[in-house]
């Protein structure tokens, strides 16, 4: 599926095993995300590449949803990750990818969306009630990471469980 932005066209397509590198590019040029090392990315794309999104404009990565169903919620699609270049910020992308996301084949069954957001992270928390909005659902946020749970400082990360979605898309 492409469709368009005001700089250029983007395409949206499920990760493969060669994307691993390019996932990992992303994260570290984001200069937010937590970066994992680049074997996690390569067995991310290659295990749960059906799972995850890639947005590419002229061939370039410039966006990504990191994502899969957890074995023990089958029901949610779960976001781990979520990444849009510093050139494609404040876009709109980041929103636009989590709908794509949301439909692609291995997703789009899901009853719901949940994904863990750190409490001093005000732009994820804005994407994700946005994303329920524009689903015309709900969002419910609970305890999930609490700070102690971490072996270094790190605020908490509650749970954000988004749904009931339509099975419609």
């Amino acid at each position: 599926m492409t469709t368009s932005t005001d700089r250029s066209d983007i395409e949206f397509r499920p990760a493969t095993c060669s994307d691993g590198a390019a996932l990992w590019a992303l994260v570290r040029a984001t200069a937010t995300l937590e970066l994992n090392s680049a074997y996690f990315y390569l067995l991310f794309a290659t295990d749960f590449g059906d799972h995850c999104l890639i947005a590419e404009s002229g061939g370039e990565t410039v966006g990504a949803v990191i994502g899969y169903r957890p074995p023990r919620d089958p029901s949610a699609a779960f976001v781990w990750q979520i990444g849009v270049s510093p050139a494609m910020q404040g876009r709109g992308l980041g929103l636009r990818m989590l709908k794509a996301w949301r439909n692609l084949p291995a997703n789009r069954d899901a009853d719901c969306i949940t994904a863990t957001v750190a409490t001093d992270n005000t732009a994820s928390d804005r994407l994700f009630r946005a994303l329920a909005r524009d689903l015309g659902t709900s969002v419910e946020v609970r305890e999930h990471f609490t700070s102690d749970m971490f072996p270094a400082p790190h605020p908490p990360e509650p749970l954000y469980r988004i749904g009931p979605l339509s099975r419609e898309g």
